[in-house]
């Protein structure tokens, strides 16, 4: 039985990893394509221009940003079709190159890391059902990856690593350029053996904001960054795909976005998605030092409770090398259900999660938290807190 404590006038908001509000800078950008300028971007006349003349200044925008050429970026309808559009892409163009897979031999290999989002997890699964080799990379406490256990994990048939650039339910930010430069020097030697390349794609959507995003600097071929975790409109995102690499297709149409996702562009999406990157940058800094600040207490005051332990690493005391989100507090609470509490919390205006907003309300521990070596009692008496640019020391 939960203590009386007494009620808060109003919400405290602690959940900014499964959505975040719509920075007003954006909703003003994006305003005039949602009433005045509302025409179709592939349409030749006045309207149609202005609103092409929009989306390809949010892509150049986006690409300097991230430090890719304007034609590497892809718009999408959000993280989850990003992710998927990378691993059945570049699948279906692997199974197409006579080159490097010929019809009726074994399916090609793909490696991946046990804690990644389902959005990343269910199309590989989904690839090894139609008979492609996977290889799920375990995690220690911390949910950290190797590097090394990443290219020892590669064989003659790998075409495809996919790691998540910093995860949703414990923070955990991952050495994605020192993967990307180990790959890149494996790529050498794999060429000499004239053997096909080992296409690098991170899951960047919540790292977007926090962590350094360019993708020069990471040694990735494909990242995959969504609106609604930087304050964007959600139902947003996009796909960075390096020049050189080709990938088919999940939607079949129109051919806009370099015949990559036929329908016609979510222009006021599209804008609002480029000035909500583009804030974030410039923020970036700022907040890192302050959610930073924020995490350190909260995690302090919050273990006095009994029974209280943090899941994933201990955040790091320099912000030039984050090991965890500077936002993310992840605790379990012996003998308490983390259901039950984020649901009591929620009546007295907290909200919390229990985990990914995507699996949040299923009967099943969260596989993240299993991974970690949780027992599914332990997972289950989880709860994640997340804060945000609205989020106060008072609150």
């Amino acid at each position: 039985m939960f203590p009386k404590i007494k009620k808060i006038k109003n919400q405290v908001y602690l959940d900014y990893a499964a959505a975040t509000p719509l920075d007003p800078a954006v909703a003003k950008a994006m305003r005039p394509f949602l009433t005045s300028e509302f025409g179709n971007p592939s349409s030749l006349y006045k309207q149609g221009m202005e609103a092409r003349t929009a989306v390809e200044k949010s892509r150049k925008t986006i690409a300097g940003l991230i430090g890719a050429r304007v034609s590497e970026i892809v718009f999408t309808a959000g993280g989850t079709e990003s992710c998927n559009l990378a691993i059945l892409g570049i699948a279906r163009q692997m199974t197409l190159d006579k080159k490097i897979y010929k019809r009726g031999s074994k399916r090609p290999h793909i490696i991946t890391a046990a804690i990644e989002h389902h959005a990343v997890l269910h199309p590989v699964e989904s690839l090894r059902q139609e008979g492609f080799a996977v290889t799920v990379l375990e995690v220690g406490a911390e949910g950290k990856i190797n590097p090394d256990n990443v290219i020892n994990a590669i064989r003659e048939d790998t075409f495809l690593v996919s790691i998540m650039y910093a995860n949703n339910e414990i923070g955990t930010v991952q050495p994605i350029a020192e993967i990307g430069k180990k790959l890149l020097k494996a790529n050498q030697a794999r060429a000499r053996k004239r053997l096909a390349p080992v296409v690098f794609h991170t899951d960047a959507c919540q790292a977007a904001g926090t962590l350094d995003i360019n993708v020069q600097r990471l040694n990735v071929d494909m990242m995959s960054v969504n609106g609604s975790k930087i304050y964007g409109p959600k139902q947003t995102g996009f796909l960075f795909v390096r020049t050189g690499l080709y990938i088919k297709p999940l939607i079949y149409g129109g051919g806009q976005e370099r015949n990559l996702r036929s329908g016609t562009e979510n222009v006021p999406g599209i804008v609002g998605l480029a000035k909500a990157l583009e804030l974030a940058e410039e923020l970036r800094n700022k907040e890192i030092n302050r959610l930073g600040r924020l995490q350190q207490y909260l995690i302090r005051e919050v273990k006095r409770i009994p029974g209280v332990t943090l899941n994933g690493p201990e955040p790091g005391a320099s912000s030039q090398y984050l090991v965890r989100l500077p936002n993310n507090i992840n605790i379990a609470i012996a003998d308490v259900e983390g259901e039950t509490l984020m649901l009591y919390l929620d009546s007295y205006g907290i909200a919390v999660s229990t985990g990914s907003a995507c699996t949040t309300g299923m009967a099943d521990p969260s596989h993240v938290l299993l991974a970690l070596g949780l027992n599914p009692k332990q997972a289950k008496s989880s709860i994640r807190m997340t804060t945000g640019r609205y989020t106060t020391k008072q609150q």
